[in-house]
């Protein structure tokens, strides 16, 4: 036994070169070291078959099973004159994720594309990474990239359209103020109630000006004074509209010989208050609502996943129904008296122009609800503002454009 283990000692020292170039060396059991040749066939032009010598294969001491080939001396026989594939399957690239095949070995799986928002940036993922909130996957999901982020800008061919409508409502309402004032002394201004006149036409402006806040990236400032600049405009357009029909109705009554003092009571110091205290109601009313639950800026994914919709969330949607519901009382409370005293005599037509306006105010506005919840992102804030203006030049139109034409 000792001869044995002082031979093995002595033999993990030997190391020498064979005529034909190999080296012969011992492991630390004494067995030699392999060394083998790779052997390839290869097909002569005689039709013989031949050995070729293509590689080595070494088992040093220090370096372990080392594998040397020549890949240019090999010979494969395919047509592609290529290695062959050695696994089941080809690795998955970044992109996608590795699904095993049933019923068959590990290596054999498919490579199934990462879902929408999800990516891998590793080849054979095993699975994809969802991306954080705001961002979304790229065309070839191996990294996260910052979602879109989409409003009704001022630079976009809607944003230019309704900005242009709203500016060109604002200066046909300033032309109209010039045409009032330059005819001021005339029966039909006097006879309209110059004073109600220029309050309406002031309200209109201030509806057509609102617009403009609603276009542009949401910010505190206009996500709270948008709705409250549209409100109280409205409800000062109204309450002037209101006043009128009132007006009409009891000059009508005094020029009867059983209502000789209907304007005693409702003079032009009545019409102002009765103005100015519907207005006051709707401004406690947005005042209530910004203090408890003001509107905020809101980054939306719901509507479209891989986009980021910057909105208004309207805070307290008892304030905002509040808000509406209170234009809405007051505008049918003015369709119902002008209707009501639609068949008065042409000397007082004012009240069949106040009729024919509220009705185009009710029907744009009791169109716009649906409209409104059936439109994503963007458009719904578009839909509100083409019911803004549809209203708005709807009033104009129809109270002031039979007067422009009598002067005509």
């Amino acid at each position: 036994m000792e001869k044995r283990l002082w031979l093995v000692h002595y033999l993990q020292k030997v190391n020498f070169p064979t005529g034909f170039g190999d080296h012969v060396s011992f492991d630390e059991n004494g067995d030699a070291l392999a060394i083998y040749d790779v052997l390839n066939w290869q097909p002569k032009t005689d039709g013989s078959i031949s050995t070729y010598t293509v590689g080595v294969v070494n088992d040093g001491p220090e370096t372990g099973m080392v594998l040397t080939l020549e890949e240019d001396a090999i010979y494969w026989n395919f047509e592609t004159k290529k290695a062959p594939q050695s696994v089941c399957s080809e690795s998955c690239p970044p992109g996608t994720r590795r699904a095993t095949q049933k019923g068959l070995p590990v290596c054999c799986f498919d490579c199934l594309p990462c879902g929408d928002g999800e990516i891998s940036n590793t080849t054979d993922a095993i699975e994809c990474t969802v991306c954080p909130d705001e961002f979304w996957s790229n065309t070839d999901k191996d990294q996260c990239v910052p979602k879109e982020v989409e409003f009704l800008s001022y630079e976009e061919p809607l944003g230019i359209s309704l900005t242009t409508a709203s500016l060109l409502g604002t200066c046909i309402c300033a032309l109209v103020m010039i045409v009032f004032t330059h005819h001021r002394n005339t029966p039909i201004v006097r006879a309209n109630n110059s004073e109600l006149s220029f309050l309406l036409l002031l309200s209109l402006k201030l509806c057509f000006l609102c617009v403009l806040l609603f276009i542009g990236q949401p910010q505190l400032w206009t996500c709270q004074l948008r709705h409250a600049v549209f409100g109280i405009s409205f409800v000062l357009c109204i309450s002037s509209i209101l006043v009128k029909t009132i007006v009409v109705i009891a000059v009508f009554k005094s020029s009867r010989p059983e209502g000789k003092g209907a304007m005693k009571w409702f003079g032009a110091a009545q019409q102002r208050c009765t103005v100015l205290i519907l207005t006051a109601i709707q401004v406690v009313i947005c005042a209530v609502w910004l203090s408890t639950a003001s509107p905020t800026p809101h980054k939306n994914s719901y509507y479209i996943r891989s986009i980021i919709v910057y909105e208004c969330a309207i805070g307290s949607v008892a304030g905002f129904s509040m808000m509406l519901g209170y234009i809405g009382l007051l505008a049918a409370v003015s369709f119902m008296l002008a209707f009501l005293a639609r068949n008065l005599p042409d000397n007082f037509n004012e009240a069949k122009f106040i009729t024919f306006s509220m009705l185009i105010f009710c029907a744009v506005w009791i169109a716009f609800v649906p409209a409104y919840v059936s439109s994503p992102g963007k458009y719904a804030v578009a839909v509100e503002i083409f019911a803004i203006l549809a209203s708005s030049f709807g009033l104009l139109v129809a109270i002031f454009a039979p007067k422009q034409t009598l002067w005509g």
